[in-house]
């Protein structure tokens, strides 16, 4: 609308438009300038090859993130390598960047809008045929629009941080699961190879035995196939061996090469977390645990967070925002100042559209939280049972471990004192290397059952850490 006509020195005019050439120089000096940034899959394979765990920036990390761990290849110091080199840590820490700059982008406030409006009149030629005007436009918001736009990139921001935390969760669980896998296939080498060393002893003596037919041919066969099968489940032992420090590398995020005369540091695996500490509190009180702490969870309650703000963000469109707009005309010699109110007209649709899947989208992001705990429900319910299974187990191949060494002892005082040969001795040996076999391997599945169960707590339970933790909780009355 025209409120005023002024008579405005010429002056006036060139000063006005000087001060607006300067402004828009100023604003595009300010601008980010694009920066070409090509990836050559040659040279970042070329980086991976080169990871190596004597790097220097490596010691440097482990010792700010854990003070004086020194340089012995734990669980927790191949946790921290995995952390620092591993893929996927990187890939979650450039999402965690993007929902980041997410927040910059949503907190920006509108630009104004600056046109220009040159017309000609061909039947005026006095004072001037041009009319030039000039109109900025302000987009004002006026139901809460960029709050809700922000409080959603916030809680992207804070799912970002969880999926992070989660993934060095998993990166950790991939490091001790290879460190478990080497640690049983070690133990089971050297317990394979004394019974090797048994068996091979006691199939000389048969062999002299057979020779002056005190024993069948049968007998001294089913021997020999024996220490064959023994020699066959070293090699089997052996490839497992390579093969967990392999996956070792991968979990860490190395080259195995790296790996090459370094022995990894397996103490964790033979202090576990005793079960008389695993039963101080009840499954319902690690299930409550795990159901407020898992850092996938607290994910998903954040994008749950995101589905609301993104609903109050379409339910706060349905009131248009206001575009305010003061303007200038200079019209054939006079000035010609106004102001423009603008906004959407909402007649044909007040947003239900947006508005009705943001809302399904809210329920799915509550559909999946609950689908997530009744997973974790179940997978600690089945953890635990197979904890106790193993624990049984193990308690079981122990006490026929004990009764077998027991009457071995019986056997060589027997022998000591000349009641019986040797024979009835080497059998009992024998034995002995079948039982103790046996016991390692419920062993083993104790530790892999409890490695399950740490996965669905999300909680350590190797190392002196878990101990500690489980002692403190303990203490508590069993209170996580």
């Amino acid at each position: 609308m025209r409120t005023k006509r002024i008579g405005l020195r010429p002056n006036y005019r060139t000063l006005t438009s000087a001060l607006l050439l300067a402004g828009t120089v100023g604003v595009l000096a300010g601008c980010a300038k694009y920066e070409d940034r090509p990836i050559r899959p040659a040279e970042t394979a070329v980086a991976l090859e080169a990871r190596r765990l004597d790097d220097p920036r490596l010691a440097q990390f482990i010792e700010a993130a854990k003070p004086g761990a020194g340089k012995d290849w734990n669980l927790s110091s191949l946790t921290l390598a995995s952390l620092y080199f591993h893929p996927e840590m990187e890939l979650s820490r450039a999402k965690l960047a993007v929902a980041e700059a997410a927040v910059l982008t949503a907190k920006q406030r509108p630009n104004p809008i600056l046109s220009f409006l040159p017309s000609y009149n061909t039947t005026v030629s006095t004072p001037s045929p041009w009319t030039i005007g000039s109109v900025i436009s302000f987009l004002v918001d006026v139901s809460g629009q960029r709050t809700a736009k922000i409080e959603q990139s916030e809680a992207m921001v804070q799912a970002a941080r969880e999926d992070l935390a989660t993934a060095s969760w998993q990166v950790r669980g991939q490091v001790r699961t290879a460190l478990l896998s080497l640690w049983a296939a070690k133990g089971r080498t050297i317990l394979i190879n004394q019974r090797t060393a048994t068996q091979d002893h006691f199939v000389n003596a048969l062999e002299r035995r057979f020779t002056i037919g005190e024993v069948t041919a049968l007998d001294l066969s089913r021997e020999r196939i024996n220490l064959n099968q023994l020699a066959l489940l070293a090699a089997e032992a052996a490839r497992q061996e390579d093969e967990a420090r392999a996956k070792l590398a991968a979990a860490v995020g190395v080259p195995a090469r790296s790996l090459n005369g370094i022995e990894p540091s397996l103490a964790e695996f033979d202090r576990p977390v005793p079960p008389a500490l695993m039963a101080a509190a009840s499954g319902a009180e690690y299930r409550r645990i795990a159901l407020a702490t898992r850092s996938d969870v607290l994910g998903l309650l954040a994008e749950y967070e995101a589905a609301q703000a993104a609903l109050r963000l379409e339910v706060a469109k349905q009131i248009p925002n206001l575009n305010l707009g003061p303007g200038y005309t200079y019209d054939q010699g006079e000035n010609m100042f106004s102001f423009e109110i603008g906004g959407e007209l909402p007649i044909l649709n007040q947003n239900q559209g947006p508005i009705a899947e943001m809302t399904a989208k809210r329920r799915e992001a509550a559909a999946k939280l609950i689908v997530l705990q009744a997973q974790i429900i179940n997978g600690i319910d089945v953890a635990l049972a197979n904890h106790r299974a193993a624990v049984r187990m193990s308690e079981m191949a122990d006490d026929q471990f004990n009764r077998q060494n027991t009457r071995r002892g019986q056997l060589q005082r027997a022998v000591q004192l000349g009641e019986m040969d040797r024979s009835p001795l080497m059998s009992a040996d024998i034995e002995l290397g079948v039982a103790a076999l046996a016991k390692y391997d419920a062993t083993v599945q104790q530790r892999q059952a409890l490695e399950v169960l740490e996965d669905a707590l999300q909680q350590p339970l190797f190392g002196t850490d878990g101990i500690a933790i489980l002692r403190a909780q303990a203490a508590k009355g069993g209170q996580l």
